[in-house]
């Protein structure tokens, strides 16, 4: 910036060498590069591709509310994706409710439906229900169930806070782990059950049921 101001300025006008000169546009190149610098983020702050930091948050917050939060410790790119993947989620169907469990937890659910011949078998024929191929015995099946589903989710492994014993693991000691007093905000990659119950209700039909068990 004191270049480009320099560039401006009359030829033969000044000495080779202009100490005070130089001090004099310094100043004000110093808050030109500053807002140039400030323009520069604004423009990476006005789209979810390239937003960073406290704005990734306020774009989850206006697309979502409290529903789509930043881990802790989550970086700005796994956070982006979940933004990006929750926009364009698929809602209203039985494979909404399996790719949002699985995006938010690592782990398939299982999930049943008691009309669902598939899910339920027949005299003969196997059931997919629990499995890729429809092979095994199913469930019970009922019409007395109508617009209801049974999804069993499954809690995150490895979760956890770092460097920290476990309840009932190595006693804390020289060489022997290490133990103090932690809280859930501590932990890393937390997700609540209230966080899956959320997930499930965010991509369910309207009028519908899911009848929820979440398990290790």
């Amino acid at each position: 910036m004191l270049q480009r101001l320099k560039a401006v300025l009359p030829v033969h006008w000044f000495a080779d060498d202009t100490p005070v000169l130089d001090a004099l546009l310094g100043g004000l190149a110093s808050v030109a590069a500053g807002l140039y610098q400030l323009l520069a983020d604004v423009r990476l702050q006005t789209r979810i591709a390239t937003a960073t930091d406290v704005f990734l948050d306020m774009i989850a917050t206006d697309f979502f509310g409290a529903r789509v939060t930043r881990r802790t410790g989550e970086s700005d790119a796994a956070f982006r994706a979940t933004i990006i993947a929750d926009l364009v989620r698929e809602r209203g169907t039985r494979a909404a409710v399996v790719s949002v469990l699985t995006d938010l937890t690592g782990r398939a659910p299982v999930v049943f439906e008691p009309a669902r011949p598939a899910d339920t078998g027949a005299w003969g024929v196997g059931s997919a229900y629990g499995s890729a191929a429809a092979s095994g015995a199913g469930g019970w099946g009922s019409l007395m169930l109508p617009f209801q589903c049974f999804v069993t989710a499954y809690r995150p492994q490895g979760q956890g806070v770092a460097l920290v014993s476990g309840w009932g693991q190595a006693a804390g000691g020289w060489g022997a782990g290490i133990i103090e007093y932690a809280s859930l905000s501590m932990v890393q990659g937390q997700v609540l059950d209230a966080d899956i119950d959320a997930a499930i209700a965010s991509v369910m039909p309207v009028a519908s049921i899911a009848w929820t068990q979440i398990s290790n």
